[in-house]
């Protein structure tokens, strides 16, 4: 019989009684573990990056930035349930692959409803991450199969995405965010709204752009810090 899955959770929240009843919360729940309760989204962010957690809980209207903000830095690193007073954002949560959208006050009962879909996508996600090796992508006339280890980088196109390998490409109508998803965080990279590299494929970098495979690709802004903490720069 396999272990239970252990979940390792943030708490984010600018008010201190929503940290703690949500941080209380995590530790009275079997499979919870709380790595971070704090009032300050900054504090979160290099646990994010590294890989050190695997489901937030992340208020929305927070003065430092806001709950939509930390997530466009963060990316997809892990999964989020917004926590907030205001309904209004609950269509805009979903852009961010949200688990949930806990209203408050937050129920004991609620909170639990939303641990189980969390425990659902990071289970089904954790069993495919340990098999994959390659990916099939759906091109306009077959679906084809590709090694990970192939792939040198992502260019995001205006109606379609180019698979770069050594000496050719695949062109899918994939979208960016859902290879995002798809590729392993680990080895796939996003460092501007049109590439994602393979980590293992740069040659060097210079004055702000990453070549692979001798294409100078920018790195934006939005994702230079993130990159350089996830290459140790």
């Amino acid at each position: 019989m396999s272990e239970p899955l252990t979940i390792r959770c943030i708490v984010v929240d600018d008010e201190h009684l929503s940290v703690k009843l949500i941080a209380d919360y995590v530790r009275k729940t079997p499979g919870l573990e709380l790595v971070l309760e704090t009032t300050h989204v900054q504090e979160a962010l290099p646990l994010i990056q590294t890989g050190a957690a695997d489901l937030i809980f992340l208020d929305i209207q927070m003065p430092e930035m806001t709950g939509f903000q930390f997530m466009q830095i963060a990316g997809d690193r892990c999964k989020v349930i917004f926590t907030t007073a205001y309904s209004q954002y609950a269509v805009d949560s979903y852009d961010y692959n949200a688990v949930d959208y806990l209203l408050k006050p937050i129920t004991f009962e609620r909170f639990l409803a939303a641990v189980k879909k969390a425990r659902s996508w990071v289970s089904r996600e954790n069993r495919t991450a340990a098999q994959k090796d390659h990916l099939f992508i759906k091109t306009a006339y077959r679906i084809q199969k590709v090694d990970l280890n192939d792939i040198y980088y992502l260019e995001g196109l205006r109606d379609y995405i180019a698979v770069h390998l050594q000496s050719s490409k695949i062109l899918t109508l994939e979208s960016m965010k859902n290879m995002e998803e798809i590729l392993p965080a680990g080895q796939f990279i996003r460092i501007h709204k049109s590439y994602i590299i393979n980590k293992n494929k740069i040659d060097f970098l210079s004055r702000g752009k990453v070549i692979v495979n001798g294409a100078y690709l920018p790195i934006g802004d939005t994702y230079k810090e993130r990159f350089q903490q996830l290459i140790g720069i």
